[in-house]
């Protein structure tokens, strides 16, 4: 093994600044990336997120198809379909969906960050 490795990369250590306590299995945004809360982070401390894998998450109504990458709004903290108008701080491509959800689904799977997410700008 190379003498600079540090670990696989499908786990990342955040700490919580959000003024909230994190819930495990809460998604959680890193700059460009949708993560899932691996165990309860209390406000102010550090915990374990996964940055890989596929997970269901929450979804706001309408029809998420089967490999599209869905928009991760931040104010609602879901997934809507990507032709959702994006707003400031909402994270576009870095997840897909694993399979269809229904437009009446309260939840969808996705696989996280299978490449790099964009912060928008909302504009």
């Amino acid at each position: 093994m190379a003498k600079n490795y540090i670990q696989d990369g499908d786990r990342i250590t955040y700490t919580n600044g959000t003024g909230s306590d994190i819930s495990s299995g809460d998604p959680v945004v890193v700059g460009g990336l949708v993560c899932v809360a691996l165990v309860n982070i209390a406000d102010g401390s550090s915990g374990a997120l996964a940055a890989e894998g596929v997970y269901e998450l929450p979804k706001a109504t309408g029809v998420i198809a089967q490999g599209e990458a869905p928009l991760f709004v931040i104010a609602a903290g879901n997934f809507a379909a990507a032709a959702t108008t994006a707003a400031a701080g909402d994270i576009s491509g870095s997840c897909v969906a694993w399979e269809t959800a229904a437009s009446d689904a309260t939840v969808v799977r996705v696989k996280l960050n299978t490449a790099p997410g964009t912060v928008e700008s909302g504009v």
